[in-house]
């Protein structure tokens, strides 16, 4: 099963990351990919360089950023895990290293199931 994690800043210190941070992710990004769970991964430029596309009432619109949200979306991973706890347990290595090596930053991660066959009755694609 595929599960989509989003990674939002909500408190980052003035400082700049930690090396030490740097390398624990470096690492952590090796063993889910040695281990055949870690399907991409990357950050994300601030909101201020995206663009939203709205749909309301029947109109579209689209609108520079940034977005008004008071948590920035940083990063994104994409697991192929066997379960949701999987997911859970790879995001909690993640935002462990931040508590332990970026004192005062503070975030939080969604963890959305990406569809697959196994959502889907028998002989239909999705």
């Amino acid at each position: 099963m595929r599960y989509l994690v989003l990674l939002k800043a909500v408190n980052v210190p003035d400082s700049v990351p930690p090396p030490e941070l740097m390398a624990a992710i470096a690492t952590l990004g090796q063993e889910a990919t040695g281990a055949g769970v870690l399907l991409d991964s990357q950050g994300l430029q601030p909101s201020v360089s995206g663009s939203r596309v709205t749909l309301t009432g029947g109109r579209l619109s689209a609108a520079d950023g940034p977005f008004t949200e008071s948590k920035e979306l940083i990063s994104y991973a994409v697991y192929d895990v066997r379960a949701k706890e999987d997911a859970v347990e790879w995001t909690t290595r993640f935002l462990v290293a931040h508590r332990d090596l970026w004192p005062g930053w503070e975030g939080e991660a969604d963890i959305i199931k990406v569809f697959g066959p196994e959502d889907y009755g028998a002989g239909e694609a999705g």
